[in-house]
């Protein structure tokens, strides 16, 4: 596999967790109904990070002569499959929003850390990735934060 099929790849992956992350955040405004402003508009933010961190990576994919990947994980379906099927016996109370929210972070961050370590990545690339998982990592804090609150 040659470097430039290698690094499409990588970013295709990220694109896939961005678009997870967007799915997962979009379920959480539905699951919140409303009841917490907070929430919707943290939600809201997040939706519009997770797409300004996947178009840039998108750009990225393109400029290397690849396709940018519009789907969502595997992982991410099974994800969302196994909280739709607890939340039916759980419900949506903000402590399990919050927890499923900061689950979907902690994958995140571990795809952009698995990420960053490939060897093929070219330099800009890797200050790409560290500064987009920077934020992820800002994010679940504060995700975390407002979930122990709850506790």
């Amino acid at each position: 596999m040659n470097t430039n099929t290698a690094t499409v790849e990588t970013l295709n992956d990220l694109i896939g967790i961005n678009n997870d992350r967007i799915s997962g955040y979009e379920k959480a405004l539905k699951d919140n109904k409303g009841k917490d402003t907070d929430l919707q508009a943290l939600f809201t933010h997040m939706i519009d990070e997770s797409r300004t961190m996947r178009n840039t990576l998108g750009k990225e994919v393109q400029g290397l002569g690849g396709e940018m990947e519009t789907g969502t994980t595997t992982g991410g379906k099974l994800y969302r499959a196994w909280m739709e099927l607890k939340s039916v016996f759980a419900g949506h109370d903000r402590h399990a929003i919050l927890s499923d929210c900061e689950t979907e972070e902690d994958a995140a961050m571990r795809a952009y850390s698995q990420a960053l370590q490939e060897k093929h990545l070219p330099a800009y690339l890797r200050e790409l990735l560290t500064q987009q998982r920077s934020t992820l990592k800002t994010e679940h804090d504060k995700i975390k934060k407002m979930r122990d609150a709850q506790a």
